[in-house]
């Protein structure tokens, strides 16, 4: 991980950075802002349009969070200056998707309906065209809360071996297995 810490973070126009006394760095940009409390033996400065963390020593724990900080520094600011997007596919006949503002609404194939309230940072959009599978469309400066998001809604029909029907991420391919071999 410590190749990945060395390496220095580039800020794009527009994207600004402080770090505060007890070790907080917040990123703003055109997509929002973003807050993380780095812990305080990682030295974060930030210089002529680069952010560059230091770690005290070769340890193996500082060299972990070395890299893990500047990871989660780097998706900060990608997340302000460009935003994170997911696009989920609901495969399966009668699965529908209805976005009402921050409330999604999911038809599974259970006897219910699944209502999901969805966190305000993150703007969803549920796209349902004929002769197409319903496309549940994320988007975020954070990636780690639109990946949660994301997660949360795939868990409620996983994607099946056999048939393929669940929620899956665009363009994702699933292992396929053959069903029940014919008797002689």
């Amino acid at each position: 991980m410590s190749r990945i810490g060395k390496l220095p973070i580039n800020l794009p126009a527009g994207v600004s950075v402080t770090v505060n006394k007890d070790n907080s760095v917040v990123v703003k940009g055109p997509k929002g802002e973003l807050t993380q409390q780095i812990d305080a033996e990682i030295k974060v400065s930030v210089e002529e349009n680069k952010i560059v963390l230091e770690r005290p020593s070769d340890q193996k724990r500082h060299k972990a969070m070395h890299g893990l900080y500047r990871s989660l520094m780097n998706n900060m600011v990608i997340g302000v200056s460009e935003g994170y997007k997911i696009e989920q596919e609901l495969v399966g006949v009668g699965y529908r998707a209805t976005s009402k503002g921050q409330l999604l609404e999911l038809a599974l194939g259970y006897s219910h309906l699944i209502h999901l309230e969805i966190a305000p940072e993150v703007k969803v959009t549920a796209v349902t065209e004929k002769r197409a599978n319903p496309i549940i469309t994320l988007e975020s400066c954070d990636k780690h809360l639109v990946g949660q998001v994301a997660a949360k809604i795939r868990s409620f029909r996983k994607p099946e071996p056999y048939k393929g029907k669940g929620i899956k991420f665009v363009g994702e391919q699933l292992r396929r297995k053959a069903g029940k071999s014919a008797g002689k």
